[in-house]
């Protein structure tokens, strides 16, 4: 390819954080490498890319227009990565996945039997992470594979897919709790009683409920917590049919339950191996599909 690989991808990360010194520290390289790299791609083009007359560069109207060209260029890269990765079958010797407890796949337990019959070999390390936890664990290298809740955007170096499942997620309180007096509270009422809302590491300075509030990490600290009658909080109704023991009753105000929609992340950086791979091809088909598939 007449331009560099590392000059497109610099030039896609300045541009997505608006900041050179952003972009190197995301890729782990030197500011006067970003800037020479850049430099480099608009001596070949022959354009201008970012205006650099303000406090921090801004995209050039040719920048602008070529920024898509070069995601497109890079689209194209990861996606003949992938192929040979998969070709290749050089199986990777450890796959690290980061589910969320707003994702419970059908037959879950048949595919990861699957699983560890095809990749016996394989040291398979699972965790829990939701939002932006499970963004920063693939974007240090720390996890291969993981499953969140569809996001607003992702940062340019994280590849998704839609999961064909969606999640009910519901308001529950301890059976106990003075709001079950009430079916359907209104937003008054639920204001005036503590939540339990979910707050991860990498999001904690976002903006988060006003009022009286109590947090945690993870959806099942958040049952527990509501187990014991501190307040009320949205959960997947999956997680309370499971673990949360006849303890908890289900609100149901206007516009409650909800269905959310799952991603499948990765990194474009360090994608998943061969197994990594067959397992994301798994859960992205169809319930019908997939249970076909693990018949064979």
């Amino acid at each position: 390819m007449r331009y560099s690989p590392e000059a497109l991808q610099a030039f896609v990360e300045a541009a997505a954080l608006g900041s050179f010194s952003a972009a190197a520290r995301k890729l782990r390289k030197s500011q006067s490498t970003i800037s020479t790299a850049i430099a480099n791609l608009e001596a070949d083009l022959g354009l201008i890319l970012f205006d650099r007359q303000a406090r921090q560069p801004v995209l050039t109207p040719a920048g602008r227009k070529v920024l898509g060209h070069v995601q497109e260029i890079l689209a194209a890269g990861e996606r003949l990565d992938a192929l040979s990765i998969r070709l290749a079958d050089k199986t990777e010797p450890r796959l690290t996945i980061v589910f969320s407890d707003t994702y419970q796949p059908n037959h879950h337990d048949r595919l990861m039997l699957h699983f560890e019959r095809r990749y016996q070999d394989i040291e398979l390390e699972c965790m829990i992470a939701e939002d932006g936890d499970v963004i920063d664990l693939l974007q240090s290298g720390r996890a291969h594979l993981g499953m969140v809740e569809v996001q607003p955007s992702y940062p340019p170096d994280i590849a998704f897919a839609r999961l064909p499942e969606q999640t009910e997620m519901g308001l529950f309180v301890a059976r106990s709790h003075p709001l079950t007096q009430t079916a359907a509270p209104t937003h008054e009422q639920l204001s005036s009683t503590r939540q339990l809302y979910l707050n991860t590491y990498i999001d904690a300075s976002a903006a988060r409920p006003q009022g009286l509030v109590w947090s945690a990490p993870s959806y099942l600290m958040l049952l527990e917590m509501a187990e014991q009658g501190f307040g009320w909080a949205a959960l997947p109704n999956w997680l309370v049919k499971q673990y949360g023991r006849d303890k908890l009753t289900e609100l149901k105000p206007r516009g409650w339950p909800k269905l959310i929609s799952v991603d499948a992340v990765w990194s474009k950086l360090t994608p998943p191996g061969p197994a990594g791979y067959w397992l994301l091809e798994r859960l992205l088909e169809s319930a019908e599909d997939q249970a076909a598939a693990l018949r064979d």
